[in-house]
């Protein structure tokens, strides 16, 4: 650390640096007047150690200018005086703590520094971890993918991440739906607060009160002990419900009450709590669908619906398997200490021929597995382990009409070749005629 000693005396202020500079990680600096210190804050020191008497300016007054020149620096105030309230003034005004001169001052200075040594290790930790997390779930590293689909995906993330509006996700199993929530949150002015995450099938119907609001001592059978509810962990951050469609509908009407009134009350107390979330919702799930089947509420469907994000399948995402196929083996082979692996050219049809009901969540399992089966620097067809149904046996499983056939098979050969109508009409023996009017019409 770089510390200031304030000290007009030139003795003691010797001791107080000779003292501290048994310490060889740290820096020091001398100073007998208040004004002198001030003139060197430029060099940003990590902590003053401040003489509350100087014959220029009083303590209270250097403290209050440090405090305006940076607030982030830690002050040390030594005094001669024991005196309580002016101690207590002068940390409601920032000090880090208050040391009266006498024979313990060295000792208890040496212990301060240290303890605002591990504080500050500790906050570069923090600091270090809370990059690599914006790193991690950064938009574009969160989301693998350079298709239509996923782009367009990309920029509703853009804008969701700048606002404060709800997000409802919607997608199959295996899409990607926390990633996209982390990614929100990562990626907002909220990212510094917590994230918190609960899958509502996941937890038994009778305790998802307790689990999302809190509840208190005693205020049913099993309750110990009192208990802080996820929306007071998530107090100014992100609480994510995943898989919100399936919650109970007396536990939908209390969460309509708590997003209507922005407050909250624990099981067993009539205490109500303000909260502050952001709250994104997800389901595999057609919400609409639900509210139309009355198995969701249309009030707290039309409060949840917010800024919605659709997720799209793999299987019309085709351009990005082979590019999450390729990031997955290098991960794999990166967090496992191996060479990295190469994907042969038939290994690549055979993905690219999938369907992917398991969707990415899929796709990384198989190809974490066909990493452990390959013997070699090449990822084989035969080390992938792949269920026996085709694209076509996955389409035919829906009701469409010829026509509408027709236009999902166009669709995926224009998805799957970057939408170069020329080589579309060629693979498919169709006329080009017929792929231009279908764009025109947006019926792609």
């Amino acid at each position: 650390m770089r510390i200031f000693i304030v000290e007009d005396d030139p003795f003691y202020g010797e001791l107080l640096a000779y003292h501290l500079s048994q310490n060889p990680d740290d820096e020091l600096h001398r100073f007998e007047t208040g004004r002198d210190c001030l003139n060197h804050l430029y060099m940003n020191p990590s902590v003053i150690c401040l003489d509350y008497s100087l014959p220029d300016l009083s303590g209270e007054e250097v403290l209050r200018k440090i405090k305006t020149a940076n607030p982030d620096i830690r002050v040390v105030v030594i005094s001669g005086q024991e005196n309580i309230q002016t101690a207590i003034a002068l940390l409601k005004l920032g000090a880090t703590d208050y040391i009266v001169k006498d024979d313990d001052t060295r000792e208890r200075l040496w212990i301060c520094l240290n303890n605002l040594r591990q504080q500050e290790g500790m906050q570069k930790t923090i600091s270090h971890l809370q990059e690599e997390v914006g790193r991690k779930y950064s938009i574009e590293s969160a989301i693998i993918g350079n298709s239509p689909p996923i782009r367009k995906t990309f920029s509703i993330i853009e804008k969701a991440a700048a606002s404060k509006i709800t997000v409802s996700i919607s997608g199959e199993t295996g899409t990607g739906k926390e990633l996209v929530a982390k990614a929100i949150h990562y990626n907002s002015p909220r990212r510094n607060r917590p994230f918190v995450a609960i899958n509502i099938t996941a937890i038994p119907k009778e305790l998802i009160e307790s689990e999302l609001f809190g509840h208190e001592k005693g205020s049913f059978t099993g309750a110990d002990f009192k208990r802080i509810g996820m929306f007071e962990e998530a107090s100014g951050g992100t609480l994510f419900l995943d898989e919100v469609a399936d919650m109970d509908p007396g536990m939908q009407a209390k969460l309509l009450r708590a997003l209507q009134e922005m407050e909250i009350k624990r099981v067993g107390s009539n205490k109500p709590i303000s909260i502050d979330v952001r709250l994104i919702v997800a389901t595999h799930k057609n919400l609409n669908e639900e509210v139309r089947a009355g198995t969701f509420r249309e009030d707290l469907y039309y409060r949840l619906l917010g800024l919605p994000i659709q997720l799209p399948p793999l299987r019309e995402r085709s351009t990005d398997i082979i590019l999450l196929a390729r990031h997955f083996m290098k991960e794999y082979c990166r967090e496992n200490h191996r060479e990295q692996l190469k994907l042969s050219a038939e290994a690549q049809r055979n993905l690219l021929a999938y369907a992917w009901p398991g969707n990415v969540r899929e796709l990384k399992a198989v190809i974490e597995l066909a990493c452990v089966m390959a013997d070699g620097d090449t990822l084989e067809s035969e080390h992938l382990q792949l269920m026996h149904n085709s694209p076509v046996d996955v389409m035919l499983s829906e009701d469409m009409t010829l026509k509408e056939y027709t236009h999902q098979i166009i669709k995926r050969y224009l998805e799957k070749y970057d939408r170069n109508v020329v080589l579309v009409a060629k693979k498919l023996d169709v006329g080009k005629s017929t792929i231009y009017r279908m764009l025109q019409d947006n019926s792609l």
